[in-house]
């Protein structure tokens, strides 16, 4: 990816890699009819959760993980959110659509004081209006990819847009808006109309990544290259199954180990499992997959965490 920012068809934003591959109907219709019907009957419980302590809410630098995507962060003097979602179900209706399989690790009420908050792409499991209003009514500034400002805005919000590779400062630390391999669209008319994107957070003494939705690409090792390895990357490791629908856009636990190398990343988390129901791999299959995955590459050097939901870990 030789590009200073988001390659572009038009008015329409593209991945580095090109178009994203579509599945035919054949495979389309069957696993949605497949997903409504499991969404009907249900599947099993989701990832674990925790009681949430609020003393361990006041570590710096700790992380939290409230749940799918949605990371509560303090680094550096910042306390973050990333992909902020705490609705029922990631959905543009409040009766239909998947379902949360576990309360939030964290109650929006129960946060503490934000000093800014991170939203990957407009996906309903990633930008969740209803929780962007709450913030914009806090005033807690909002850091998104180009074209995602406006829907932020009528929300009430503060928002900056970023391209890829561009950089704010807030406090103490500098975001950076980085590539991500992924697709966007809100309704049936505006699909890759608004960018997608990970964030890098660096401060004085730590740097977090956090890729948002994403399929395995080269530019893992590029990000580490241009801004250095992260002491923490946030990964997603769940959402894989079926292959052939899922693999452009989003990683399998292998993958996201091998992302987690690419980057030489301290630590890896992972994340986008365990909290909504959205694909077929079995609910308790990733942090499995992921953990082999970690062992086959030990001498790497990255530690491999999965958490329960309302944990709060140093690092």
């Amino acid at each position: 990816m030789a590009q200073s920012g988001a390659p572009r068809d038009g008015d329409r934003f593209v991945n580095a890699a090109g178009a994203r591959p579509l599945a035919g109907a054949g495979e389309m219709v069957p696993f949605f009819l497949r997903k409504i019907w499991s969404t009907a009957v249900g599947r099993g419980p989701g990832a674990p959760r925790v009681a949430f302590d609020p003393q361990a809410l006041q570590h710096n630098p700790s992380i939290t993980w409230v749940g799918h995507a949605t990371f509560l962060v303090r680094m550096d003097g910042v306390t973050f959110l990333t992909d902020p979602m705490f609705s029922e179900r990631a959905s543009p209706v409040s009766f239909a659509g998947p379902a949360r399989l576990v309360e939030p690790g964290v109650p929006l009420d129960a946060l503490p004081p934000l000093d800014f908050a991170l939203v990957s792409h407009d996906h309903y499991d990633h930008f969740d209006l209803p929780t962007i209003t709450e913030l914009a009514r806090r005033g807690v500034p909002i850091f998104t990819p180009l074209g995602l400002g406006a829907l932020v805005r009528e929300a009430g919000g503060n928002a900056t847009e970023l391209d890829w590779w561009q950089q704010r400062a807030a406090g103490r630390v500098r975001i950076t808006c980085v590539p991500a391999q992924h697709f966007s669209g809100r309704s049936l008319t505006d699909g890759n109309s608004r960018l997608w994107s990970g964030w890098v957070v660096e401060g004085p003494t730590r740097r977090f990544y956090h890729s948002g939705d994403t399929g395995y690409f080269p530019g893992f090792a590029e990000i580490a290259a241009r801004l250095g390895p992260p002491d923490l990357a946030a990964l997603p490791i769940g959402a894989y199954d079926p292959a052939r629908i899922m693999q452009f856009v989003h990683m399998n636990p292998e993958e996201a180990m091998q992302a987690a190398v690419d980057l030489r990343a301290g630590i890896a988390v992972g994340m986008h499992y365990g909290t909504f129901d959205l694909t077929e791999e079995p609910l308790d299959e990733p942090p499995r997959r992921f953990h082999a995955a970690a062992s086959q590459h030990a001498l790497d050097g990255v530690a491999a965490w999965t958490m329960n939901i309302g944990e709060t870990r140093q690092w």
